[in-house]
């Protein structure tokens, strides 16, 4: 059975740092783009990042540009969202996602597979 599991959320302060992981079981990751999205309280769920199945192509949000990464390691089965600079804008709860693609990836929602999500907190 496919799966996908967050960790890593919690309550940081501005400016600080998180590492969520995405763990896939049940399935070949090497063969799946995957997306981290978000949903804050009153708003809709967003793309935040994406990769492709090798790791080689990313896409980010305008928003966090230049504040996260979105590292994959294949061989254990993970893939990361390190975020820095945090800002309480981010507040939400981060979900990863998978995809079978031969190619690229995408920051909208027309992924197969969710994880139940990770509640991020930025506040002072």
């Amino acid at each position: 059975q496919l799966q996908l599991v967050e960790s890593g959320g919690g309550l940081v302060q501005p400016g600080g740092s998180l590492r969520l992981s995405c763990a896939a079981s049940g399935f070949t990751l090497a063969y799946y783009a995957i997306g981290w999205f978000r949903q804050a309280p009153g708003k809709e769920r967003e793309g935040v990042s994406c990769t492709s199945r090798s790791g080689g192509r990313t896409n980010y949000a305008d928003s966090v540009n230049g504040r996260f990464t979105i590292p994959r390691d294949n061989d254990k089965k993970t893939v990361y969202l390190q975020m820095n600079s945090l800002k309480p804008e981010d507040t939400a709860v981060y979900y990863c996602a998978a995809v079978y693609s031969l190619s690229g990836c995408s920051l909208g929602d027309s992924y197969d597979y969710w994880g139940q999500g990770t509640q991020v907190t930025v506040t002072s």
